[in-house]
Parts: C-alpha cells; structure tokens; sequence
C-alpha cells in the first residue's frame, strides 16, 4: 500500500532530478519583482499587524470567495459580517476537499512559508493552526511590509487610476519600507464612455490635472499629465489597460470628437460609436506610453460582472468576473499596426484571458518585434484563471514554438493578497522542471551556464530589463 504522508513536500512539481537540481541551484533563492499586483498601498503605508489568519486569507481574495460559494457556504461567512475566525473555519472545512484547485497548494505554500508549517490544513487541527499562526503573528511581528521583505521582494507595483493623488506611495517612500513601491496607470475609466459615471470621471480627471476637459484633446492631454504625475512620484514605467471587450474600427478625429461630446453630455451612444473611441483612445494612449517611456500592458478579455445580481448585492471585484474570447486577435493587431506604421508602438505585453487560444496570442507577439528592441511585443504570465501549474505549463508547452520562453518576464502575482508571494515560487518550480524535461529526453544540449542565465532572466532580470526598473544586485 502506498503510504500518504500527510506533509509538504519540499520537491513539489519537481519531478525529474535535472529540474530539481536546477531549481534548488539557480532558482530557490532568487527575488523577487511582482510587476503587477493589486496590492492596497493604503496598507503597505499603515504597515498595521495582521490580526489573524482569517485575515490573511480573506479579507479580500475573490479565488477563495468564488471557491466557497460553490461549496454553498452562507455569504455571511465570505464577504459577510462574521468574525475572520468564523470565516478562516468554515474556510478550513472545505480545504482538504479541493484537490486539483489551485488554492490547496496556494494555501500549503503560504503555510510552510510564511509559518513553516508541514501538516495540511483540516477541520481537526483547524483551530489548533489558527492559534498557531496567531500567536506566530504577535511573535514576528507580521505587518503587510513584513511578509514583503520576508519574501525577498525588492519592487511591487501596485495599480491606481489616473485621478489617484498617490498620496500613500508618497508616504511609503518616506519610509523605512524596504520595498521599492511604484504604481501602474489604469486609464481605463476614460475609455468607458458608455458608463454611467464616465461625465461625473471627467470632472474628477479635470480636477486632478488642474485643467478643463471639453475635448477628446483635453482628456489626452489631462492624462498624459497625470502619467507624468506618477512618473515623477514613484519613477514607474508601467501602464495597465483592462479591455474587456475591444473591436477594431476605423476612425477619424472628427468622428470621435463627436462621440467624446455626446457621453459627456450623458447621451447613449452606439456600439459602433463605442468601437471607434475605444480605437482611438487606446491608439493615443500607446503613444503616449511611447513618448513617456512607458510598458503597455493589455489585459484582454474579460467578462465582468456576470453575475449582475449577486454584484448588485455584494459589489464588484467580488468573484463575479469570468473571461471570454470577444476580443479577437486581429483587432489588437490592427492596433499593434497602426501604430507600428508610424513608428510608435511602445513596448507591449500582451495578457489574453482565454488560455485556450494562447498560441494564436503568442505568434501575433512575435509578429510585432523589431530590432534594436528585444521581446518588444511579448506574452504575458498566465494570469487570473491560468495562473495554475496546468495553465503555466501549457503557456510553456504550446508558446515556446513560437516565441522564445527565455525572453519573457516572467510571473507575477495580480492579486490584493500580501501572502500571495508563493505564487512566483509555483511558477519557477514548474519552469525548471520543464527545462530538466528537454534536458533528460535530450531536446536541450546546452551547457549548465546557459541554463542558469535563462532561468536567472526569466525569474528577476527579464523583468528589471524590460521595465527599466533599475533594480541592483540581481
């Protein structure tokens, strides 16, 4: 009878002894860059201690909300007004039973990482763990800035829309934090002119750029000066456009100056009509990036707020969201080749939702690389419902045919959870075991040497290099 041990396994994912070596070699120990992430920095500034477990894993982690309602659990003890205690319990009892899910390996990493515990989680000892990791949180003094450093992370950049004073950045720099913080530049409630609130946004951005907005040129002009703003503020490099549904449509200024008019009037306007501004809005946008020295980051399709009801009742970002493959590949293409054309397509990382059509995603990357820049148009991490060991390993498997994975940036966490660090060490566990696969079945030759830059760069400098972070010792 094969024997269950009932422990981590330090060797996890590491199923061959070249991937194993070459992890606990090259990778192990290496910092970390989280590029993306949807840190609060209110809370990094605070620098408060966690209250408890409970805290730590739901407080606002809608992979584990979305998980326990399929089990049915009472929304009192997801979102709801029950202690952390009572949700952290009821969190417990359906823990043993997610074999697959990736929030049972996710949870036994940040165990044995962050409280070097062993045993897996159940209702037995649910509470004896709780009392554990209570006790471990006064002893170590575990604030948000606590399990950053505890990490190794050397830079986190967090997300913020353009309207954003960036005050608690300015005050995490003052600090004695240890972590580098900047901010990327969301724009996207500028691009949604068909939401309700897109007049009542434009007095907000009118507001924080200190100039009037009566123009599709004025919006341009008060973002790039906000861009600037967070520029100057935290040195960042990153932008970030979410574009759940996007549809190429050509379009001439007068017409979306037209469009621009009719929603800030609060007038409905057409699909057709949102097309051409949503066009040339993320059009301007990538020029602006260019000339500012900014990355592109697209996220692209996802399906928001699919429940309307429950978000209705509980609000968005709440485990309501879903992806979908409305966005076709040839519309960001004609994007990509607009801009292309004249010479203005900033560097771009591409981050399609839908894993299912990963491939047709990577070759319009490759598409759109030039000289003098390397990986300029490149794939994105598995993220949101991929960012699993299948879905990693299938970006792997299915993208190095075509693009390079030796070029990539890498992993990043996208989540609001300071215990989500283990995430990067998934992910480079998987890497190096499908580098020691090629290895033992004699599809890669290379020395050692090489080996070791790849999944250097990969893991930390890809990242640094193609943000122009900046950061040293890596």
């Amino acid at each position: 009878m094969v024997k269950i041990e009932g422990k981590f396994n330090e060797e996890l994912y590491l199923t061959n002894e070249t991937g194993r070596y070459l992890y606990h070699t090259y990778a192990e120990h290496l910092p970390i860059i989280d590029y993306h992430c949807h840190l609060n920095p209110k809370e990094i500034a605070e620098d408060k201690e966690f209250e408890d477990l409970g805290e730590m894993w739901l407080s606002g982690d809608h992979y584990k909300w979305r998980c326990m309602r399929t089990f049915g659990i009472d929304e009192r003890y997801i979102t709801g007004d029950a202690s952390y205690y009572e949700k952290y319990m009821a969190f417990a009892e359906i823990l043993p039973k997610l074999a697959g899910n990736p929030i049972y390996i996710w949870c036994a990493l940040e165990l044995k990482r962050f409280f070097d515990i062993d045993e897996p989680l159940s209702r037995a000892n649910a509470d004896a763990i709780y009392q554990r990791t209570k006790a471990l949180i006064r002893e170590k003094h575990m604030t948000r800035r606590w399990c950053m450093e505890h990490s190794k992370v050397r830079l986190v950049s967090t997300t913020e829309d353009p309207i954003d004073d960036l005050r608690w950045h300015k005050q995490i720099a003052q600090s004695d934090c240890k972590t580098r913080v900047v901010t990327a530049f969301r724009p996207d409630k500028a691009m949604f002119l068909a939401d309700k609130g897109f007049g009542d946004y434009l007095t907000k951005l009118a507001a924080a750029s200190e100039q009037a907005i009566c123009s599709f040129a004025d919006l341009l002009t008060a973002l790039e000066k906000r861009l600037r703003y967070f520029k100057e503020t935290t040195g960042t490099t990153v932008s970030d456009d979410g574009i759940p549904f996007f549809a190429w449509a050509d379009w001439t200024e007068d017409e979306v100056e037209a469009i621009f008019q009719k929603a800030r009037e609060g007038k409905a306007t057409t699909q057709a009509e949102q097309d051409k501004y949503r066009s040339a809005f993320l059009f301007n946008m990538a020029r602006i990036y260019k000339r500012n020295g900014f990355v592109m980051q697209l996220h692209i399709g996802t399906y928001l707020d699919a429940n309307t009801t429950r978000v209705a009742r509980i609000g968005q970002s709440t485990g309501f969201d879903c992806c979908d493959d409305a966005t076709a590949v040839i519309s960001v293409g004609r994007l990509l080749d607009a801009l292309t054309a004249i010479e203005e397509l900033p560097k771009t990382i591409l981050y399609p939702l839908d894993g299912t059509k990963i491939e047709a995603w990577a070759i319009l990357a490759a598409g759109f690389c030039d000289s003098g820049t390397k990986s300029k148009v490149q794939l994105g991490a598995p993220w949101w419902f991929n960012d699993t060991v299948y879905g990693i390993e299938r970006q792997f498997k299915a993208c190095a045919n075509l693009y390079p994975v030796s070029l990539s940036v890498g992993m990043l966490t996208d989540s609001r959870s300071f215990l989500s660090y283990p995430r990067h060490e998934l992910y480079r566990r998987v890497f190096c075991n499908y580098l020691g696969e090629m290895v033992e079945r004699g599809e890669y030759f290379s020395s050692e040497e090489n080996l070791k830059e790849i999944i250097e760069d990969v893991c930390v400098r890809n990242t640094n290099d193609f943000f122009g972070f900046g950061v040293e010792g890596l």
